[in-house]
């Protein structure tokens, strides 16, 4: 990613906040200028974070919402999509207040881990990029997939032309649009493809609910379900889908880096809108392509509705949606190759739990000053790492035509421990009363509470002194209970997965 040096707003003095507050910023300001923001420190606006954020949330799996409510019914299904949203939106609040121990811009699992877990942040980031490159592998196959049907919707006489429906065609031509998007730096850069899979996500909620309004599957709609579930064992196969429908961790720390505002308050609100669309989205989908076809829904409800040219756009709409989203899983997928390639064994007595320095708890990648790319990979570096995640899922996906078996298990590990297991025990460590990181920012804390209208006032913060220390320690236990949910949910889906899928094949 491209390095940006931070630029002081000095508009915010005059703002017509109270002087006093105005005076306590310009002392916290003072008191920080011996420490430099490092890494990748952009311009991205609200929106932008926001829009790209939601487009890693929202993928293809929204079409399998209304198969997971006809399981669980429309009551549990709801419930469950709304403690999804939830559990997946605390992770990545929990990530927002894990980057403030970590200097401006350099916020990543690595760096985390490097002052947390050290010796365990191969094992973390090796996950990682093995999770981002299965999926953005299973996007490939499903372009593969989907565009000889979608031209033999538009034309019929497509079929004579061999090529035109050899899924390997179309998925060396598609390479063509995603390969440059994948040499992007900045997650912000992507913020306008992110705009178009957005509207494409927009056409499949608008063409589910047309055919709900016209009822012109009604006449072979099976039973509705609303509070009695089709079974247990049923329900928890399709409990995976929508706890994995909202995993977007891998994303959060580059946009936390490249926002522009870092507030408490901002990014709080990015982390409650994204969660918040992507929830509304998921349960009027469920709910209107359910009603729509009761219990005879399957798991892909644009590929139910009759031949015509809206469901052809449609499964069109679906192309361009795991298009723009394969480099939203590159972006994190290079990050963590990097981060595995540069890791080597931490010896205790050089445990970054020693010093109380920030700046010094940092990787060299980290501490790297402007000189340096803000990611900490020079253009060699970063050309040969996207290069060999580029040419390797492309050669996967023209020699695999499905990774449904190899994915449930990487979901199941890869996704619970980013989503769930890694901002909770990352938190839950790094916010001890014990860790010398904590305690450097307990008086910066504390001052920020004080100040009367300050910018962090909101979720768990302000309130004073006892309130404040009262909110930390539900947060940190919060933040434990998150990490060991999400290790009964990585049980469960195993499970599941070894019923379930393995036993189906």
């Amino acid at each position: 990613m491209s390095a940006y040096l931070a630029t002081e707003d000095h508009s915010e003095d005059h703002d017509g906040r109270p002087a006093s507050a105005n005076s306590h910023r310009s002392q916290r300001q003072r008191s920080n200028r011996g420490r430099k923001d490092v890494g990748v420190i952009g311009q991205a606006g609200w929106s932008s974070s926001v829009i790209n954020l939601l487009n890693t949330i929202v993928g293809a799996g929204v079409l399998a919402m209304p198969l997971a409510l006809s399981r669980m019914g429309i009551v549990l299904g709801v419930f469950v999509i709304l403690w999804a949203g939830i559990t997946a939106g605390f992770g990545l609040y929990l990530q927002t207040r894990c980057a403030r121990y970590l200097e401006r811009g350099s916020a990543s699992f690595f760096a985390l881990s490097q002052i947390t877990y050290p010796n365990a942040a191969v094992i973390f980031d090796a996950a990682i990029s093995i999770k981002c490159f299965g999926v953005g592998v299973s996007y490939l196959i499903i372009i593969g997939d989907l565009m000889p049907g979608v031209i033999q919707g538009f034309s019929q006489n497509a079929a004579n032309i061999g090529f035109m429906v050899d899924r390997h065609f179309w998925v060396t031509a598609f390479m063509i649009v995603v390969i440059p998007l994948s040499f992007l730096r900045r997650l912000d850069s992507l913020k306008y493809t992110s705009v178009i899979a957005l509207i494409s996500i927009g056409y499949l909620v608008i063409l589910v609910f047309a055919h709900f309004v016209k009822g012109d599957t009604m006449q072979g709609r099976g039973v509705i379900r609303v509070v009695r579930w089709e079974s247990a064992v049923a329900t928890l196969s399709s409990f995976p889908v929508i706890v994995f429908a909202y995993t977007c961790h891998q994303n959060m720390f580059s946009i936390l880096n490249e926002i522009s505002n870092n507030s408490h308050f901002r990014t709080t609100s990015v982390v409650v809108a994204s969660i918040g669309i992507a929830a509304f989205i998921y349960i009027f989908v469920a709910i209107t392509g359910y009603l729509s076809f009761g219990n005879a829904v399957a798991g892909n409800i644009v590929g139910m509705y009759a031949p015509s040219i809206s469901s052809t756009i449609g499964k069109a709409a679906i192309v361009v949606l795991v298009m723009f989203s394969y480099p939203l899983q590159v972006h994190p997928c290079r990050a963590s190759v990097d981060a595995v390639l540069k890791w080597r064994p931490t010896k205790r007595s050089e445990s970054p739990q020693s010093s109380p320095s920030r700046l010094a708890s940092l990787p060299p990648s980290a501490k790297s000053g402007p000189s340096n790319r803000g990611d900490g990979m020079g253009e060699t570096r970063f050309a040969a790492i996207t290069t060999a995640i580029i040419v390797l899922s492309y050669i996967v996906a023209m020699t695999v035509s499905s990774l449904e078996k190899v994915l449930a298990y990487v979901g199941s590990t890869g996704s619970t421990s980013i989503s769930f297991i890694l901002p909770g025990l990352f938190y839950y460590k790094i916010s001890s009363p014990d860790s010398p990181h904590h305690q450097r920012l307990m008086k910066e804390d504390d001052d920020e509470e004080d100040v009367p209208g300050g910018e962090d006032e909101g979720l768990l913060g302000g309130g004073g002194l006892k309130g404040g220390l009262w909110r930390k320690t539900l947060l940190r236990r919060l933040s434990l209970a998150l990490a060991i949910y999400g290790c009964v949910v990585m049980i469960t889906c195993l499970i599941t997965n070894t019923l379930f899928v393995v036993a189906a094949h």
